[in-house]
């Protein structure tokens, strides 16, 4: 059963949706769970909660301030620590909701929400487990990967400029998300992204929108999940990696799950990053509920 939410967030409200099992005669166990970079709940998140909920687990998804149906602004904007808050929002919100128990609340996050989720279990102690697939781990360096060495300096120059003309009460400077030209202006320069975030946009989410403001770059070459990672501990911890992962580069996450403490389980996936949300869904999927059913099961 899905419910159309909305709950307020510092002054914005937030929307999305409320998935219970149809079955349930009294609060369950549920999950929180947002989107990641740029992405709407459309993309896949409703596939992923459904699935939850023929496993007996709730789900409380939201869009993510600035994109979809929610509110804020500047429109496309992605201020990751804001994300955070607002995953701490989403979880006061489902601690008043009769169906959900809330002595039962998951996180989960997929590539940038999957860096936020694994902030979220380390600072937010409502949080009795984390299901962490495909994320961001370490901005900046991502940012170096994915970013061409001689185009560093002109990015940053941008950015400054950017920074200047907003000082002086101008409107942000945006870039497209993706682009079907590699070497042309994207947040995500990979052809994987454009394919995927194009594709889902006609198939699924004709709402999403393909820009992000320059901001959101700055932002997230200061956002570094991993150094949280070990406080995480003795929240259950389970993250779900690609071994061709070359947006979310692999190797960080790789890194940042030997920071992490026990309890903590990982499971890897073949295919690249998007493979989670299609060919990989059951795969994936099964990885989350299993994990969360182990561990927020009474």
């Amino acid at each position: 059963m899905r419910e159309n939410i909305e709950f307020e967030a510092e002054g914005d409200t937030l929307r999305g949706w409320l998935y219970t099992p149809d079955d349930a005669d009294e609060p369950v166990p549920t999950v929180v769970m947002a989107h990641g970079f740029s992405a709407v709940k459309e993309m896949y998140l409703d596939k992923f909660a459904e699935a939850f909920a023929e496993a007996g687990l709730g789900s409380v998804v939201f869009d993510n301030r600035n994109f979809g149906e929610s509110d804020g602004e500047p429109r496309y904007e992605i201020d990751p620590y804001q994300q955070v808050r607002d995953y701490r929002h989403a979880i006061t919100y489902a601690e008043t909701r009769e169906e959900v128990d809330s002595e039962r609340i998951g996180v989960w996050g997929t590539s940038y929400s999957g860096g936020h989720v694994l902030t979220v279990g380390a600072w937010d102690n409502r949080v009795d487990c984390v299901v962490s697939q495909v994320p961001l781990t370490d901005g900046l360096y991502n940012l170096r990967r994915l970013v061409r060495a001689d185009l560093i300096g002109e990015l940053r120059e941008q950015i400054n400029e950017d920074r200047r003309a907003r000082f002086r009460g101008e409107d942000p400077m945006y870039l497209p998300v993706v682009s079907e030209e590699l070497l042309g202006d994207a947040a995500l320069p990979t052809q994987d992204s454009y394919e995927w975030f194009t594709e889902t946009e006609a198939e699924r989410a004709p709402n999403w929108e393909n820009e992000v403001t320059l901001r959101t770059i700055e932002l997230m070459s200061e956002y570094a999940p991993k150094d949280h990672v070990e406080e995480i501990s003795p929240v259950p911890l389970r993250m779900v990696i690609a071994e061709g992962d070359h947006l979310a580069v692999k190797d960080a996450a790789f890194e940042t799950y030997e920071q992490a403490r026990e309890p903590k389980s990982i499971v890897t996936l073949d295919g690249g990053h998007f493979d989670a949300y299609t060919e990989g869904f059951d795969e994936a999927s099964t990885a989350a509920i299993e994990w969360f059913v182990e561990h927020l099961n009474p």
